[in-house]
């Protein structure tokens, strides 16, 4: 059984919509508070488009600057998601993770998207895991966490972190809590889930970060203002709770259909 922890800083951050500058500043200050912590963590975690909207050709020079504070500070970056775009026609909204050494290791399309936003976004076609010192993780994006059957191939795939990233609006906030919860304890791995806090226009946004262990206890939340909000996680909690209760062997996956 594996000893390895995590220890994950949630960037829980207000966005202007439109603002790259000052969104791109607003996340450096708050990882440079995560990272003054007496032990800096392993993984810092950014909220879904938290650089402001939907417009591509912000991903870039956000991701230029996240590599540079990865390398120089040695510490993994769940970049959240920007618009990236790949051609004429198709937008993903994309995640990022970023290494220790400052390099792009793997991203992930959005594969659940909103009817309301799905002609200016494409919707991507695979489950992604990612290996983060040694440990295999996953990731969704906010409207990605209603779908448990997706999110349940990412534990088949062996991760033992599943990383959240959102923009989840208000006053839908229970849903929220109660999803990250319960995809925890379906999948027994632990749940990193950071959201926006703030508005746009009478759009609220109400935070409620969290990290939730396989057990379905939630180890630090948020409340509705912006925070950095920090914990450890062990890993070996993972095999011994799938130990304990071991349902994920009782899967009968011959008889799903969709």
């Amino acid at each position: 059984m594996e000893h390895l922890s995590l220890k994950i800083s949630l960037i829980q951050m207000n966005v202007d919509f439109g603002d790259f500058e000052a969104n791109l500043s607003r996340a450096e200050d708050m990882i440079n508070i995560a990272l003054k912590q007496r032990k800096k963590p392993n993984v810092l975690v950014l909220p879904e488009m938290w650089t402001s909207d939907m417009r591509p050709y912000n991903g870039l020079p956000a991701l230029a600057r996240l590599k540079d504070v990865a390398a120089r500070h040695s510490v993994n970056i769940v970049a959240g998601s920007m618009m990236e775009s790949r051609g004429e026609q198709d937008i993903f909204n994309t995640a990022y993770i970023i290494n220790s050494q400052g390099m792009v290791i793997t991203s992930y399309a959005q594969v659940h998207c909103q009817r309301d936003i799905r002609p200016a976004i494409t919707p991507g076609s695979e489950a992604v895991t990612f290996d983060l010192d040694g440990i295999c993780c996953g990731i969704i994006l906010g409207h990605d966490l209603r779908f448990p059957e997706f999110v349940r191939q990412l534990a088949v795939k062996g991760a033992k972190v599943l990383f959240v990233p959102g923009m989840w609006r208000g006053p839908q906030e229970i849903h929220w809590k109660l999803l990250n919860i319960v995809r925890a304890i379906e999948n027994q791995f632990f749940v990193a889930a950071v959201n926006r806090a703030g508005t746009t226009g009478n759009v609220s946004y109400p935070g409620m970060s969290m990290v939730v262990n396989p057990w379905g206890e939630v180890l630090v939340e948020g409340d509705h203002n912006p925070d950095v909000l920090t914990t450890v996680i062990n890993i070996s909690l993972v095999d011994k709770v799938r130990e304990q209760n071991p349902f994920l062997f009782d899967r009968r996956p011959d008889l799903y259909k969709d």
